[in-house]
């Protein structure tokens, strides 16, 4: 019995789906792409030539280089409390109550720490329970705005893997993307109540005095992670072009941590303890893994086959580009797993129908998507954590994400139309 390309590949992402929650991620691509060879018709040799090509080429060892590094810095600045002083440096920069329980989980957005939202819980907490907000609704506010950024931040390996794949410019992804920063943003502060001011708490209102400097200054590794990294990728890109913006990104992430170790004082036992960890090694093997997957995808012949099997039977581009990376970030809850596994098969799909021209807008259409999946996972570990840390009910905390989520698909719908009829 000959079953169709796209029942095998469906297969294997249940395969992968019901796995995740018993092995690492990156052991259940791992997993999935040797099954997905094999039942694609792939030998063990041209399977083992296929990984180990994904594995050395390049792109492969930069971005997972960079996502390496990221951690550290993140968990250096945590370490050092730097975090902490940059989260403290930001009270009474802001006046209005609510965009200023907003800003502490978007600050720590900023860096892509796993569980982040924990982080800034105790802040939000801090601020939000003399505001006359329960706990519901600052559990949603820690979690909504802790993700703010992800849809076109460079710190973010799922966009970063997603310039890769789709062969962009960084510039021009996240010109394409941040428009969706505030359309996330006015939809995180429709379903709250604004905060009242009066009910504040006078004394801790007293410890906050507005400085910029101090919040400036911790600010500065993030800042130079950004600005160094984009220039130096922009004059690499004059003399390579392959890796150049994962290059410009490794070197600004290299300097910026020896600023946080030579600021914090970090001892040479402590700067070894930030490199040599296991949540390094399991980041870059869920990297790895990615990318071995979306390599098997092209060498089996999977993506042709299904883009041959989704044109006969006439479904349109729009649904596939919605549906298929929604239904990955909503049972994995990870950014990365959507890109990796199902751009690959929207891109070919571009390509096959010649709507090349239309990559921009699909690429916006398929990552909102595919995001929005990721928020509503009930995988996801920021939203678990939030929930567990304000004791609110998951039922509860959905009933303010759903609408906020639905008024993200339904404007990246609107900018879709824009970006494919007027743009």
């Amino acid at each position: 019995m000959h079953l169709s390309a796209t029942f095998r590949i469906l297969l294997v992402f249940a395969l992968i789906l019901l796995v995740i929650k018993r092995l690492s991620l990156g052991s259940a691509f791992t997993l999935g792409a040797v099954i997905l060879g094999f039942i694609f018709g792939m030998t063990p040799l041209e399977l083992t030539i296929s990984m180990c090509r994904a594995l050395i080429h390049p792109k492969t060892l930069a971005l997972s280089l960079v996502v390496s590094l990221i951690l550290v810095l993140s968990h250096s600045m945590e370490a050092t409390g730097q975090m902490e002083r940059l989260l403290q440096g930001f009270k009474g920069l802001v006046a209005n109550p609510l965009l200023n329980l907003a800003m502490f989980p978007a600050l720590i957005g900023l860096l892509p720490m796993p569980g982040g939202a924990v982080f800034s819980a105790p802040m939000v907490k801090n601020l939000g329970r003399n505001r006359g907000l329960d706990k519901v609704q600052l559990s949603f506010l820690n979690y909504w705005f802790r993700h703010i950024w992800e849809y076109w931040w460079p710190l973010y390996p799922g966009v970063l893997l997603a310039t890769t794949l789709a062969d962009m410019d960084i510039w021009t992804y996240v010109l394409l993307m941040i428009p969706l920063t505030p359309v996330a943003v006015a939809a995180g502060c429709i379903f709250v109540r604004n905060p009242s001011a009066s009910t504040s708490d006078p004394k801790l209102e007293a410890t906050i005095a507005p400085r910029f400097a101090p919040f400036l200054k911790e600010l500065g590794p993030i800042v130079t992670v950004i600005a160094g990294g984009l220039g130096a990728g922009f004059l690499l890109s004059l003399v390579i072009s392959k890796v150049a913006k994962e290059l410009g990104l490794i070197l600004a992430l290299v300097v910026a941590i020896g600023l946080v170790w030579h600021s914090g004082k970090l001892s040479g036992t402590e700067r070894i303890r930030m490199i040599v960890n296991k949540k390094l090694l399991s980041m870059y093997y869920m990297v790895s893994a990615v990318l071995i997957f979306k390599e098997i995808l092209q060498a089996s012949g999977a993506v042709n086959q299904i883009s041959r099997e989704l044109i006969s039977w006439n479904i349109p581009m729009v649904p596939i580009s919605i549906i298929l990376p929604m239904l990955v970030g909503a049972v994995s809850g990870i950014t990365i797993a959507f890109v990796g596994t199902t751009f690959p098969i929207i891109f070919a799909l571009l390509q096959t129908l010649g709507q090349n021209e239309h990559l921009p807008a699909f690429l916006m259409l398929a990552t909102t998507s595919g995001f929005v999946g990721v928020l509503v996972s009930p995988l996801h570990l920021c939203l678990l954590l939030s929930n567990s840390f304000f004791k609110a009910p998951h039922t509860a905390v959905y009933r303010l994400i759903g609408p906020a989520a639905a008024i993200l698909l339904c404007t990246a719908l609107v900018y879709f139309s824009i970006l494919y009829y007027i743009i």
